[in-house]
């Protein structure tokens, strides 16, 4: 049984294309969660990794446990023999071997399940790694974008920037894009829910920082700013939103299900108006009705505020304006 339940729980973890809930892949990574969680930046940055290397290592140990007992069952004595038959079954080394019919059929199964577990973790890893790279990838030229002199990227910069440099009308790119990276994201991260842990080569990037200035750009774009709607804009919130939410689903996280316009959010009434002064100071056309534009600013932000704190605080992300820097209400 035990050498069943281990094979289902890596099938179930590499090969199952869905979020599954995998006892022996959760317990890997809230052990080894304790012992990384309160390091420095880059000891934090092998948590992820040093658990996916750990995993197939916890496989093997519970296929060779379970088949040494099986073995031992069928009269291999003492269990030592056993086990020792087990491994050599499992790394098909061949170093110990029977004439027994049953037991001589275990131990090519085992050392088929052997190979299997190799196959795996070497199909895993560029697997993994190739949606690493891509999310990444969208990730830095956001930050790139919207990190201003200061050293702290945020949604104002991110417009303030475009506008300096070419207007808003390029920043309309950006919604397809962000669009399609949380559909990327949100399938990735719930099917290898391991990459949520996988943080950014850059210790100031952060996947879920950058979420959240797309996502508060996009409602600053739409609340603030004196331009035409943009439907591109709206629709990539609601995909982030629902994208987030299907993440912080998979581990089980508590949020309202259906925030209400007036809701509280976590932005401050204080912090808007200091953005919405600096875009008014930056030649941004902005509604000049700015108790409206405050409301029209909430009304988008609570769709994700609290799911958005909660993944932020779950991965430890590195501190930014909105997202990292404020507890969770």
């Amino acid at each position: 049984m035990m050498a069943l339940a281990t094979m289902g729980s890596a099938i179930r973890t590499v090969v199952v294309p869905r979020a599954e809930q995998v006892r022996i892949s959760r317990a890997v990574f809230r052990i080894l969660r304790v012992v990384f969680h309160r390091g420095s930046e880059s000891t934090k940055a092998r948590f992820a990794p040093t658990a996916l290397l750990v995993l197939p290592l916890v496989w093997s140990v519970g296929v060779l446990l379970g088949c040494s007992a099986t073995f031992w069952a069928l009269g291999v004595e003492p269990y030592r023999e056993a086990l020792v038959l087990s491994g050599s079954s499992l790394t098909t080394l061949g170093f110990r071997t029977t004439d027994d019919l049953p037991t001589l059929l275990l131990a090519i199964l085992e050392g088929l399940v052997g190979l299997g577990i190799v196959a795996l973790l070497i199909s895993f890893l560029p697997t993994m790694y190739t949606s690493f790279s891509r999310r990444e990838t969208a990730v830095a030229k956001l930050h790139m974008r919207s990190t201003w002199f200061d050293g702290n990227a945020s949604a104002a910069s991110l417009l303030v920037r475009n506008q300096r440099i070419s207007g808003l009308d390029q920043v309309s790119e950006m919604w397809a894009e962000w669009e399609d990276w949380f559909v990327e994201v949100e399938e990735s991260h719930t099917s290898f829910p391991m990459l949520v842990f996988f943080r950014s080569p850059v210790p100031d990037r952060s996947w879920i920082v950058g979420a959240g200035i797309a996502l508060d750009a996009a409602s600053l774009y739409h609340s603030t700013l004196d331009l035409p709607r943009a439907p591109r804009a709206a629709l990539m919130i609601r995909t982030g939103t629902l994208a987030l939410r299907r993440i912080a689903d998979f581990f089980g996280f508590d949020y309202p299900e259906d925030p209400q316009l007036g809701d509280p959010i976590a932005v401050t009434r204080a912090e808007y108006d200091a953005v919405y002064d600096r875009l008014c100071d930056e030649g941004l056309p902005v509604r000049p009705d700015r108790d409206q534009a405050w409301e029209d600013f909430a009304g988008w932000r609570v769709n994700y505020d609290i799911v958005l704190l909660q993944l932020a605080a779950f991965i430890d992300a590195p501190s930014a304006p909105w997202v990292s820097d404020r507890t969770v209400p």
